[in-house]
Parts: structure tokens; C-alpha cells; sequence
């Protein structure tokens, strides 16, 4: 009686054993095939997902396959440009996105527990802030947190406001004031200036006067980039003559300096380079106010809460 007594409660715990070993298998399974779905909507192609995480085509297809199995529905859209979402998708990707996160703060909580610092913090930032402020940030933040990481995404303000609140990345630097609501540590007043060929008949004055700029062929920032120069025009209540709307700040400049236009950018993109343009301070002098968001500091992971809290002492 007391043998098979006993072998029952052995029986028992080695079954409990196998189901928590399977489930804990199958979470790290849902976790990894989560991670290959994300990359595959990120890149938009399974080639570029399976060169990126370093699988074949054939095993990223097994995966998604895998997980469309599992849910019921298809999850992806094939056609000769890529793959994309399917409504079905769409739903799903935002609470995939969500586990993710969490998965990587609780690994950063614990990895902090006993008393490491590691980590990966997605940043969103844009060109001039890429090229002037984030390496010398990271190079004295990673002195000190050497296992912390960073991913760099670039965008424009709307672009990165999007992703801080759809969670795609932990931080991203924005102009003040936002469209949105987040937590954000103010860091920089940025001129604004304009910029007109060298040849420019106003070219020789030395602060540019605004109520030209409704007589000139203005080049404005595509549409969410161009916050700060709509809140100066709108603030003096100037409709420019809109010749051309242009995504990339380089673009602009290269435009002007071939004559086909004025436009206002900031200083920050403007340092460092030499340009064939003569860049003038405005008549009424204006900035852009940047800071870096986070959706909620409370709810950031602790790599993300080091990394801000770093910039709040060392940079506002």
C-alpha cells in the first residue's frame, strides 16, 4: 500500500513536472515566434525578417505558419511587393506588441534584482538629433551601463509620437509642445532660421523679415515634420506660397541652394556642414522647444528609467 502510494505521488509529480516543463517551453515558443512576427511586419518581407534574425526564408514561413495555426486565422498578406497585415492582424499585433514589452521589462527587473544592468532601449529620434546629440549621450551613458543596448528608429515627430504611444519604442525625442500626451524631459531650445541662396536679394540682411516669406517660393517640411515652422508661420499669421513639400531636411537645403526656393529649418540641422546657402536669423526670433517622451515613466522599463534618468541630470 505504501509503495503504491508512493508511486502514485511520484507518478504525480513527474507528470506536474512534464506539463510545467511543456508549458514553459511553450511560452518561450510563443515569445520567440511573437519576436519572428514583429520582424517580418517591421521589414515587410520573410527574406528580410530571416536574414535579420538570422533564420531561412523556409523557417520563418514554418513560424508564421505556426502561429496562424494556432490563432485560427491568417495573419499575413503575400504579393509581389512583401507582406503586410491582415485585418484579422492588425487586432492582433498591438496586444503581440504589448507582451513583448513586458516580456523584455521583466527580464531587465530581474537581470537589475541581482544587481545587473542590461537591456535594449528603442529609441525614436530624427536626422539632426541623430547626428548631433545621441552619440556623445550614449557613448557616457554606456560608460557606466555598458550590457544596456540601443535600437535607433528614425522618424518624423508624428511618426515617432505614434510609436511612444503604440508602444514600438520606449522613448523618442519630439518638439514641444506634442500632439499627445507624455511624460517628457525638456532638453533644448533649437533657433530657427532661414535659409536663402547666396545670391538671394535679401541674402545680405542680417535677420531675414518674415512678411516676405508670403512673396517667395517656400519649401516647407512634408506634413509631420513641420510642426515648428506651421506654429511660427501661424503665429504671425503668414500663408507662405508652397512650391514644394520635402521629407528629407538635406533635400530642402540642397533645394535652396539651387535656387528653387526659401524655406525655415533649425539650427541643429543646419551645424556642422557647410552649405551653399546663406542662413539668416529670423526678424522675430524663434526656436523649437525638443524633448525626449516617454509614454509613462512609471510604467518604462528599468534600462529606459536609467537612460532617462541620465538625460534628466546630464542634458536638461
Amino acid at each position: 500500500m505504501f509503495v503504491m502510494d508512493h508511486m502514485s505521488k511520484t507518478n504525480g509529480y513527474l507528470r506536474s513536472s512534464r506539463e510545467r516543463i511543456i508549458k514553459e517551453e511553450g511560452a518561450r515558443m510563443s515569445i520567440h515566434k511573437f519576436e519572428v512576427l514583429l520582424k517580418v511586419v517591421e521589414l515587410g518581407s520573410l527574406t528580410k525578417a530571416a536574414e535579420a534574425l538570422g533564420f531561412t526564408q523556409s523557417g520563418v514561413s514554418h513560424i508564421i505558419h505556426s502561429l496562424e495555426t494556432e490563432f485560427g486565422f491568417p495573419l499575413l498578406l503575400r504579393d509581389r511587393s512583401g507582406v503586410r497585415l491582415t485585418v484579422n492582424g492588425e487586432q492582433v499585433v498591438q496586444p503581440i506588441t504589448e507582451i513583448m514589452n513586458w516580456n523584455e521589462q521583466l527580464k531587465q527587473t530581474i537581470t537589475s534584482i541581482h544587481g545587473l544592468e542590461s537591456g535594449t532601449i528603442r529609441i525614436g529620434t530624427f536626422t539632426s538629433v541623430s547626428v548631433h546629440w545621441l552619440p556623445g549621450m550614449i557613448k557616457y551613458f554606456q560608460q557606466e551601463y555598458p550590457n544596456i543596448h540601443f535600437k535607433l528608429v528614425e522618424g518624423d515627430y508624428q511618426e515617432i509620437e505614434d510609436w511612444i504611444s503604440n508602444g514600438q519604442i520606449d522613448c523618442g525625442f519630439i518638439t514641444i509642445p506634442s500632439q499627445a500626451s507624455f511624460e517628457v524631459i525638456p532638453l533644448k531650445k533649437d533657433r530657427m532660421l532661414a535659409i536663402v541662396p547666396l545670391d538671394h536679394p535679401l541674402s545680405h540682411l542680417d535677420r531675414f523679415p518674415l512678411e516676405r516669406i508670403a512673396h517667395e517660393s517656400f519649401i516647407m517640411p512634408r506634413e509631420g515634420s513641420d510642426y515648428d515652422v506651421r506654429r511660427l508661420l501661424s503665429r504671425f499669421a503668414i500663408t507662405p506660397d508652397i512650391k514644394f513639400s520635402v521629407g528629407d531636411d538635406y533635400a530642402i537645403i540642397a533645394m535652396v541652394e539651387n535656387s528653387l526656393g526659401i524655406s525655415i529649418l533649425p539650427e541643429l540641422v543646419l551645424q556642422g556642414r557647410d552649405h551653399n546657402v546663406k542662413m539668416l536669423e529670423l526678424e522675430y526670433p524663434s526656436y523649437r522647444s525638443l524633448g525626449l517622451a516617454v509614454h509613462s515613466l512609471k510604467k518604462a522599463s528599468p534600462a529606459t528609467k536609467r537612460f532617462l534618468e541620465y538625460i534628466r541630470t546630464s542634458h536638461s
